[in-house]
């Protein structure tokens, strides 16, 4: 991949961030009678990338002719466990967001371990904890915003 290209994954990764942050700062100043609104955003939202990220693992897999049938089976396996992750978090507003904290943590966590099987660049990598910062940041926040809000 050249700079560009990298320039380019950089630049829609923190794009999709947009809604995150935005949503997570509705949560602290709108008035308390639409507050609900921007918590069902936020998870929907969140709910979205974590699904996306196991995607990833389902394009990549596919795409790696080369790579022994385990680790395959393994990528494909572990492509629809953040779908689940994410579904759960709709099963109780309450503990949705930790829900989603966590799947996004262990979602990186895999991640570090799958994307050195891939050969994925050094950058993705770095890429992937610096959006995961900002999601975890935003969920947590708009998690002590419901709390402290409503």
């Amino acid at each position: 991949m050249n700079t560009f290209d990298q320039q380019l994954a950089n630049r829609l990764g923190f794009s999709g961030l947009v809604p995150f942050v935005l949503l997570t700062l509705a949560c602290w100043i709108v008035h308390p009678d639409w507050l609900g609104y921007f918590i069902k955003g936020q998870l929907s939202y969140g709910i979205a990338i974590l699904s996306f990220l196991g995607g990833l693992h389902w394009g990549v897999a596919l795409m790696s002719h080369d790579r022994p049938a385990d680790e395959i089976k393994q990528a494909l396996i572990w492509g629809v466990i953040p779908t689940m992750i994410a579904w759960c978090s709709m099963i109780n507003m309450g503990i949705g967001f930790l829900v989603q904290i966590l799947g996004f943590v262990v979602a990186y966590q895999v991640d570090k371990h799958f994307y050195q099987r891939y050969a994925l660049p050094g950058w993705f990598l770095v890429l992937r904890f610096r959006l995961t910062c900002v999601v975890v940041t935003a969920l947590s926040l708009t998690f002590i915003a419901a709390n402290v809000r409503s």
